[in-house]
Formats: C-alpha cells, structure tokens, sequence
C-alpha cells in the first residue's frame, strides 16, 4: 500500500467537521436527564480536594436534603473524619463557591457514616511466580525406599522440581 492511499484512508475515516469527545460529553452533561452526571463529577472533584489520607477512606459522598453524608470504608476512618467535621465542611463551602459547575452543593451538615457497600474496583493479582533462578535439581532420580509416606515425599518433590523446569 503506498502512502498516498494510506493518507486518503485516513481522511476518509476524520472529518474536521466532527465534535470532539469532550464537547459531545459536555454537553450532554448539561442536560437535565443527566444532572446526576455532573452531581457525581463534583462529587469526585471534591473527594479529589481532601487529602490523599481522607481519599483512601471515604468509599462516597452525597448531598441530601442539604446534608453532606460521607460513607467510609472502616470504622476507624468514622472516627477521624468525625473529629474532623469542620476540614469536610470548609472543603465544600470553597468547592461550591469557586467552581460555578458544582453550587448545588450546597450543605449545613456533615454526617459521617461506615458502609460495607463501597465501589472499589478490586484488583485481582497473578499469584503465578516465575523464578529469579534456574532450577538445578533434576527430577528424573530414582526413590529407593520401602516406606511409602517417604516415598510419596519424594513424588511431591519431583512434582515440583519439573514445575520450576
């Protein structure tokens, strides 16, 4: 394929005429079907203004009836956040007053709560491990032994010396 038919392909497929992805989520944002969108972006910006403490223990955030209610991820992170009602409070008050987007966030209470239910995103990890070595045992040894319990020993051993092979 030369580069000329390449080039034409590719403008085929990109017109200059087409939105961005930014402007068509922006705007959709701003419809009120899908108000609860930038509640939950303003709800993120303002966990994102605590500290990366407070970020590990609060599991979410939501304003009803003009209370802020915050869901922690452990009990003990109830009781440092509870001594710490006024921080969650100004951290709000300054989010809600210089960022036009998120005003009605507005609230004149705090409470703190622990909830079991929380959106974390669990990571599974590959438990497989490869060795940093190369294995120098060989399996292929002969067991000379009458005692069975020895000898399945010894079977388990080859089992996993040809594992690490």
């Amino acid at each position: 394929m030369s580069t000329t038919t390449h080039n034409d392909t590719a403008n085929r497929c990109y017109n200059k005429n087409m939105k961005k992805a930014h402007t068509i989520l922006s705007h959709l944002i701003n419809q009120p079907q899908f108000r609860f969108l930038k509640q939950q972006a303003c709800y993120q910006k303002y966990i994102k203004l605590l500290g990366s403490k407070y970020q590990k223990a609060i599991a979410f955030v939501y304003i009803k009836n003009e209370t802020l209610f915050v869901a922690v991820t452990h009990p003990g992170f109830k009781m440092e956040l509870n001594y710490n009602r006024d921080l969650l409070k100004s951290v709000l008050t300054q989010l809600t007053s210089h960022d036009n987007e998120c005003e009605m966030m507005k609230a004149d209470k705090v409470v703190v709560f622990h909830s079991k239910y929380h959106p974390v995103a669990k990571v599974v990890d590959d438990i497989t491990t490869v060795p940093y070595y190369h294995e120098r045992a060989h399996s292929d040894f002969k067991i000379e032994t009458e005692d069975e319990a020895l000898k399945e020993k010894f079977e388990d051993i080859q089992k996993v010396i040809e594992c690490n092979q």
